[in-house]
C-alpha cells in the first residue's frame, strides 16, 4: 500500500513539475490548453479532461481544449456549457470544485444526462481555475467508472488546477503583449505608408459659399462620435473632409485609418476589413490585423462604400452596431471602440432601390450626412486653388512661380473641371512642369475647346442642365420629398427650382 502511495505521489509531482514547464515554456495559447488537458487526463488515469473558459459575454463557458480519445462526437471543442447551469458552470459561478460520482437522471439536465450516457462517461470533476482571486476558466475531468473522485483527488486538483490557471493567465498576458506590438507594428507600417503616399495635402483651400458651409457641417459634427457620411462626386476631397473631422474630434490624438473599398479585390475586402488568423485561407501564411482593429480608438475612413459587395455589408452592419467583430478564420469575438465616417461618389438610395445596397446599413451610415460640392458649384475657389497648387508643385521642382496670368486664372475658372479638384490638382502640376518662367505657363489648349471665356460658363450650365434632367428622370420628374431630386442633389428645394428656372427646366417636360 505505501509502494502505491509513494507512486501516486511520485506521478502527481511529475504532473505538477510537467504542467509548470508547460505553463513557463509554452505560451502559444492554444497549443498550451491542448499540451495541459492531455498531460492531465493522462497523469490521473481519466477518459476526458477539458478545459472551459468564458466567452466575451460572460454568459457562457467554451470548450477550449478537449482531450478525449475515444470521444464519439457528443462531446466537442468551442460548444458552450451555460455559467448559470450545473457542473463547470456551477464550479465557475461559485468558485469551488463541484464532483459528481454518479449520475442521476433527476439530479442532473436532461441534456447533461443524455450526453453522458451516449459517451460512457459516470463521474465528473470540475474544478475552478484562480489565479490571484481572479476566476480564469474550469478544468473538467471525467471517467466512465463511477465513484472515482475522492476528497484527496478533488484537493491534488485543485492544486493542479492552479498551476493550470498560472500557465494560462501568462499565455494570457504574453498573447495581449504580442498582439498589441504586433498592432503597433502594423499600425506603424500603416502610418509610415501613408505618410509617403497623399499625406501631402496640405489643407482645405478655399472661401466660397459652398465650401464655408461644409466646414461648418464640419465643426458641428466633429466633437461627437456620430457616424458621417460624405457624398460627393469623384475628386471633391472627401478624404480631407473625413480627415477635417477627425482632427477636430476627441479621437485626433490616435490613429485615422483609410480603407478605399473600391480599390480593394473582393475576395480580399474582407480580409482587409476585419483581418483573418494563419490559416483561414489559402495564402494566409500569417496573422493579419484588419483596419477596424487598427482603428480602435480612432477613426475608421471607408471610401467608396457603395462598392462594398452585399455578402460583406450585413458584417459590416453588426460591426458598426454591436461594435464587435471575429477575424476569418477565428470564433474569437473582438471589441472595438471606432468613429467611422464613409464616403461614396454613387446614389445609394438608387442602389437600395435596384437591392444593390442594404437600407439598414444605408440607415446605420446616413446619421450626419455632408454634401461636398463639386469644383463648377464653388467657381469662385479655383483661382485661390490654382494658387496653392502651382505654389506646392513650384517648391517640389524647385521653380519660383511668381505670377499667373489673370486672362489664364479667367479660363480655368470657367471650365466645369469634371474631375473636380483631383483634376485642376494634376492639370496645374502638368502646368509647372511646362513652364520656363516666373509666370505659371498653362496649356489650356488642353481644356475642352468650349472651356474658355464665356463658353465654358456655358458648357458648365450645360453638364449642370443634364445632371438635374437625369435626376429628374430618376425621380419620375419630383423635386422636393424625401426621395424627389433636391434631396438627392443635397440641395434645398428652393435652390433647385431656382436653378431650373434659370436653365429653362420643366419637370413636367423632362421625360
Amino acid at each position: 500500500m505505501s509502494f502505491q502511495k509513494s507512486r501516486r505521489s511520485r506521478e502527481r509531482l511529475e504532473l505538477i513539475l510537467e504542467i509548470t514547464n508547460q505553463a513557463v515554456s509554452n505560451l502559444e495559447f492554444c497549443q498550451l490548453l491542448h499540451a495541459i488537458s492531455s498531460s492531465v487526463r493522462r497523469a490521473i488515469r481519466a477518459d476526458a479532461a477539458a478545459i472551459f473558459l468564458p466567452d466575451s459575454d460572460g454568459k457562457n463557458l467554451i470548450v477550449h481544449a478537449l482531450d478525449f480519445p475515444a470521444n464519439k462526437g457528443v462531446f466537442v471543442e468551442t460548444a458552450l456549457c451555460p455559467i448559470e447551469g450545473t457542473g463547470p458552470g456551477e464550479a465557475f459561478r461559485t468558485g469551488k470544485p463541484v464532483v459528481v460520482n454518479r449520475l442521476d437522471a433527476k439530479s442532473v439536465p436532461p441534456d447533461m444526462y443524455e450526453k453522458a450516457i451516449a459517451e460512457g462517461l459516470h463521474s465528473f470533476c470540475d474544478v475552478p481555475l484562480n489565479s490571484r482571486n481572479r476566476l480564469l476558466g474550469v478544468l473538467g475531468i471525467a471517467r466512465r467508472e463511477e465513484n472515482t473522485f475522492d476528497e484527496d483527488e478533488v484537493a491534488f486538483l485543485t492544486q493542479v488546477a492552479n498551476q493550470v490557471a498560472m500557465g494560462i493567465e501568462n499565455a494570457q498576458a504574453f498573447g495581449e503583449i504580442t498582439e498589441l506590438k504586433d498592432k503597433l507594428g502594423q499600425e506603424k507600417l500603416y502610418l509610415e505608408n501613408e505618410i509617403r503616399g497623399d499625406m501631402d495635402f496640405e489643407g482645405i483651400v478655399g472661401q466660397s459659399l459652398a465650401l464655408r458651409h461644409v466646414l461648418e457641417l464640419v465643426e458641428t459634427v466633429a466633437p461627437s462620435d456620430s457616424t458621417v457620411l460624405l457624398l460627393g462626386e469623384t475628386g471633391t476631397g472627401k478624404e480631407l473632409i473625413a480627415r477635417a473631422i477627425h482632427d477636430r474630434s476627441r479621437r485626433r490624438a490616435r490613429t485615422f485609418v483609410k480603407l478605399n473599398c473600391a480599390a480593394i479585390p473582393t475576395g480580399l475586402l474582407e480580409s482587409e476589413l476585419f483581418g483573418h488568423e494563419r490559416g483561414a485561407f489559402t495564402g494566409a501564411i500569417s496573422q493579419k490585423i484588419g483596419r477596424l482593429e487598427l482603428a480602435h480608438s480612432g477613426t475608421l475612413f471607408l471610401d467608396e462604400v457603395g462598392d462594398v459587395p452585399g455578402d460583406i455589408q450585413p458584417k459590416l452592419l453588426r460591426a458598426l452596431q454591436e461594435r464587435e467583430f471575429e477575424r476569418l478564420g477565428s470564433t474569437q469575438t473582438k471589441k472595438v471602440d471606432v468613429r467611422l465616417i464613409a464616403a461614396t461618389n454613387r446614389d445609394l438610395e438608387r442602389m437600395i432601390e435596384n437591392r444593390e445596397f442594404r437600407s439598414d446599413l444605408y440607415y446605420r451610415l446616413n446619421v450626419f450626412p455632408i454634401r461636398i460640392p463639386p469644383l463648377r458649384e464653388r467657381p469662385e475657389d479655383i483661382p485661390l486653388l490654382v494658387r496653392y497648387f502651382a505654389q506646392k508643385y513650384g517648391r517640389r521642382m524647385e521653380k519660383r512661380i511668381e505670377s499667373i496670368p489673370a486672362a489664364t486664372l479667367k479660363k480655368l475658372s470657367a471650365w466645369h473641371w469634371p474631375g473636380n479638384i483631383r483634376e485642376l490638382e494634376n492639370f496645374i502640376e502638368r502646368s509647372v512642369i511646362l513652364t520656363r518662367g516666373p509666370a505659371l505657363q498653362v496649356p489650356v489648349g488642353e481644356l475642352d475647346k468650349s472651356g474658355p471665356g464665356s463658353e465654358g460658363l456655358a458648357a458648365r450650365r450645360g453638364g449642370e442642365r443634364e445632371e438635374i434632367v437625369r435626376i429628374l428622370r430618376e425621380t419620375n420628374g419630383r423635386v422636393s420629398g424625401a426621395l424627389g431630386a433636391a434631396a438627392r442633389m443635397g440641395l434645398k428645394r428652393t435652390t433647385l427650382i431656382s436653378r431650373m428656372k434659370k436653365l429653362g427646366i420643366d419637370p413636367r417636360r423632362v421625360f
